[in-house]
């Protein structure tokens, strides 16, 4: 059930700050990672075989944030299904629908009875912190601020919203400028007090037709309220592309502590930090870590190398594959060369074969991508 108390536009008060709520946008069409997106939501893509989504919601709860609203799109019941009532991650989840894809501020508008007068830190159910939330969201708690957010360095920071900073105290923010003031991009984690409410209620569509939170934020900076800067600590991954699943999933990989619970055979060496689920099979092959392979996966007489991750019930025969995912229920057999870097999504068949004349046979969907390398 959503919260109806009215949002107000005063800053909270010190002993009111106690208590924060979550806000994740999983609502999101996912264009750039189409064609995988055509079929699931891009927030369940998984990454070191989790959906990206669930290290959103636990960097929350890492942060001392349980109470949390996912704002969802057209692929709402997937996203509910997956995630469930939150009990499962120790938190209490209200899914809170979006009609249409009109920009973060709407997102935040969308959620307004939901929210009313708490403050609140805000993720995007795309992105990834190797630092997590806890320093941002403490900070925002131990101070005075109508918001905090989070900066890093980017090479290319006409691709992001954009800030200029004295010191910790921000100045002005601008949405994907073409001649960029700076190069701190804001990363997709922010905290509010209620004064965005009425920041939002302010604003007109962009150029984009959306309603940009980087304008609500100048809003209350052009007010005089106070938005305090961040700097991330660690790694960030925005994981709208298939290059950026790719090095997330590398990125998580490092971190992986290794496990065998499923079948490793005598005739298969396994070096590294591997993850073999329950119910997988390892047969004649060689596994390099860091990897990870599902439940009920099966490997056999097939090569798996670093920065792998195999999804549940994925066979792999005959094969040799590395710094790549492979999605549940997919098949890959007998393949000549090496796959590498390469992101296959679920139930896909890939089969290799020796006759001749050789040839290539291709069946792509939409917007797919191929890359051959000969």
């Amino acid at each position: 059930m959503l919260h109806r108390t009215a949002p107000t536009g005063k800053l909270l008060r010190q002993e009111d700050r106690n208590g924060v709520k979550g806000l994740i946008l999983a609502g999101g069409t996912g264009s750039r990672l189409r064609p995988l997106t055509y079929t699931g939501a891009k927030q369940l893509i998984p990454v070191a075989n989790r959906p990206i989504l669930f290290y959103a919601v636990e960097a929350l709860r890492d942060a001392g944030i349980t109470d949390i609203g996912i704002v969802v799109g057209e692929t709402g019941r997937e996203v509910e299904e997956a995630l469930g009532d939150g009990s499962g991650f120790g938190c209490e989840f209200t899914f809170i629908p979006q009609f249409a894809p009109l920009g973060l501020a709407d997102a935040v508008k969308t959620a307004a009875r939901f929210l009313g007068e708490t403050p609140f830190c805000m993720f995007l159910g795309d992105n990834l912190l190797r630092g997590g939330l806890r320093s941002l969201v403490d900070r925002f708690r131990s101070g005075d601020f109508a918001a905090s957010i989070l900066l890093t360095e980017v090479p290319n920071p006409e691709q992001f919203g954009v800030a200029v900073v004295d010191g910790e105290r921000v100045l002005n923010l601008v949405e994907k400028p073409s001649v960029p003031p700076s190069n701190l991009a804001l990363v997709g984690a922010y905290c509010f007090s209620a004064a965005i409410h009425p920041a939002i209620a302010r604003l007109t569509p962009s150029r984009r037709g959306e309603y940009e939170i980087t304008d609500a934020i100048q809003n209350l900076i052009d007010q005089g309220l106070p938005v305090d800067a961040a700097r991330v600590s660690g790694w960030w991954k925005d994981t709208g592309r298939p290059e950026d699943v790719l090095d997330a999933n590398r990125l998580i990989l490092e971190d992986l502590k290794g496990r065998l619970d499923g079948a490793v055979e005598e005739e298969s060496v396994v070096t590294g930090r591997v993850e073999v689920r329950a119910g997988a099979v390892i047969r004649k092959s060689v596994i390099r870590g860091p990897v990870t392979i599902g439940e009920d996966a099966w490997i056999e007489e097939s090569y798996v190398g670093p920065y792998t991750a195999i999804g549940p019930r994925v066979k792999i025969l005959r094969t040799e594959i590395e710094n790549s995912v492979v999605l549940a229920d997919s098949r890959i057999s007998d393949v000549p060369g090496r796959i590498d870097a390469s992101l296959i999504g679920r139930a896909v068949t890939v089969q290799g074969q020796s006759a001749r004349p050789r040839a290539l046979r291709l069946v792509l969907g939409d917007q797919s991508r191929a890359d051959l390398i000969l």
